[in-house]
């Protein structure tokens, strides 16, 4: 089985590869536009059960992410309830991006 989450560590290197995850930023957009991960899909936590099928659609592995990995992880858990068993949520969010992999990046 899929863990439920991914460190920032592990998503770094799997978006070098080919088969890099889909990111899906379940945060509201005044926070996507502060700060977000290059090639994210936005999509706000309370639009996720109207935008399953497009969910569905993306190909490969889901990485969804927030500020902090709380909603993430339950919006992850939510997909996987859906047959998405794939779905990872990243731990620690997008804080934790700007802390451990790019400085560079607005915090909040």
């Amino acid at each position: 089985m899929t863990p439920l989450e991914i460190s920032v560590r592990e998503l770094e290197e799997s978006l070098k590869h080919a088969a890099a995850p889909c990111l899906i930023d379940c945060r509201e957009p005044w926070e996507n536009e502060h700060a977000c991960l290059p090639g994210s899909t936005s999509v706000p936590m309370n639009d996720t059960p109207s935008r399953l099928e497009e969910l569905r659609q993306m190909e490969g592995h889901l990485v969804v992410y927030c500020h902090h990995g709380i909603r993430s992880r339950q919006v992850v858990e939510w997909l996987r309830a859906q047959g998405l068993a794939k779905a990872r949520s990243l731990a620690g969010g997008i804080d934790a991006w700007s802390l451990e992999i790019d400085p560079d990046m607005p915090r909040y």
